[in-house]
């Protein structure tokens, strides 16, 4: 470190926030996402205090003023097989643009891993807000989300549609209070199922039932319904918003129907669900919302072309944090070995480690002194953990090493899934 870059690194404090300094944190992460920079309310500054322990609330403080915010928070995400993860979560990364390039994210982030590893976190999470960033941190990007607009007319439904196909099964309008008390049941299911699905707290569910309302952030009631099988048990839930609703000078339909979540744990409840939607009157265009890249939406319209891509992210990024418990969480699509040696410029998981599933799916894992099969970097590794990418194409985009013939077919049949991974939410 040279002696300016010494200088510059003590004028400005990294540190947890105090109780009386989180209301100017706030107001600083507000403006590095450009949201209003007037005082935040009282309301705004209790609901985001509750989200999250304060020891894991960072800032920079240049002379007082916060010019840098990091936040990281409890997480559970699902490895592939079902397995909850203990992940933390990182949310919040803003550096003001008059203290760019001076390491302040750098400092913020090497401590807040190091007290990930220290505190047995398997992995990291978070979401991109720029692609470029977070590469050099060691995460990888391990999950995307597609977004379809359904042209409804085109889409070859019965306009008459009367309701979900199997006998007894039904869907109806509910309220907030349905919502909280069925939701999170549903989500649980439908987490333990899905590889790259996050836990949703407490504060997930009154924030999206209107219950933590802010005069910044101020709520609109979306409708929500809610799928019964034939037994009446909950098996799918909908949350949606109109817009474009005004009639028109020739009285035609033209409302915009979007998606804000769809969760079903059956095919039969996610068939129906979306049929719910396309059916609702005076409705021709359907947003989907974030979905998986390899959801049904398409293939259960009589026309698949009527629904059009609109949007394509990644989404969930991944850090290995432990590679021994991260690749002995998961399952395995077959049987083999592999040795493989990760990089880590941060020091938190970088080795050589021998990788053995059994015919089960189940996987020991362990350091090694044998010859590397494939060399990576952590981040790479991250970008394989939940089965979405193909290391035969990481090969040949120069990101992984094959060093021994074969290497990349044996890890793509051992890591790839039959589903792909899909995080609903942002944090």
């Amino acid at each position: 470190m040279s002696d300016l870059e010494g200088a510059v690194q003590g004028e400005v404090e990294v540190r947890a926030v105090t109780e009386e300094e989180f209301p100017g944190w706030l107001r600083a992460a507000n403006a590095g996402f450009l949201r209003p920079l007037a005082a935040v309310s009282d309301e705004a500054v209790a609901h985001a205090r509750a989200r999250g322990d304060l020891a894991r609330t960072q800032g920079a403080f240049d002379r007082g003023r916060c010019v840098g915010t990091y936040r990281s928070l409890r997480q559970e995400v699902t490895a592939v097989g079902g397995a909850a993860v203990a992940a933390n979560a990182v949310s919040a990364v803003t550096v003001a643009p008059t203290h760019r390039r001076r390491g302040i994210l750098t400092r913020m982030m090497t401590a807040d891993l190091a007290a990930a590893k220290e505190r047995g976190d398997v992995v990291a999470t978070l979401i991109s807000a720029e692609y470029g960033i977070y590469g050099r941190f060691g995460f990888g990007p391990a999950t995307s989300v597609t977004e379809w607009t359904v042209d409804v007319p085109r889409s070859g439904l019965d306009p008459r549609w009367s309701g979900p196909e199997d006998p007894g099964a039904r869907i109806d309008l509910v309220d907030g209070d349905d919502v909280r008390e069925f939701g999170p049941e549903l989500h649980e299911r439908f987490r333990a199922a899905r590889h790259g699905a996050i836990d949703r707290d407490q504060w997930w569910w009154l924030r999206n039932t209107g219950q933590r309302v802010t005069p910044e952030d101020p709520w609109e009631e979306p409708f929500h319904a809610l799928y019964r099988d034939p037994s009446g048990r909950v098996e799918g839930l909908v949350a949606y918003r109109a817009t474009d609703n005004e009639w028109s000078d020739t009285l035609l339909p033209s409302s915009t129907l979007t998606v804000l979540s769809l969760t079903a744990v059956t095919p039969a409840a996610e068939r129906a669900l979306w049929h719910y939607v396309c059916s609702v009157d005076r409705v021709v265009t359907v947003k989907s919302g974030w979905r998986a890249p390899d959801d049904l939406l398409p293939q259960l319209l009589p026309d698949p072309r009527a629904a059009r891509v609109s949007g394509h992210a990644d989404w969930l990024w991944v850090r290995i944090l432990d590679v021994v418990r991260a690749l002995e969480a998961r399952t395995y699509a077959g049987s083999g070995a592999l040795v493989l040696e990760v990089a880590d410029a941060a020091g938190l998981a970088g080795g050589r480690y021998r990788l053995e599933v059994a015919e089960s799916g189940g996987a020991v894992c362990a350091p090694t002194r044998q010859k590397a099969d494939l060399t990576l970097d952590v981040a790479g590794l991250g970008r394989l953990w939940l089965g979405d990418e193909s290391v035969a194409r990481l090969v040949a985009l120069g990101r992984v090493g094959e060093e021994r013939a074969g290497a990349a077919a044996v890890a793509d049949a051992l890591f790839r899934t039959a589903r792909r991974p899909w995080c609903q939410d942002i944090f």
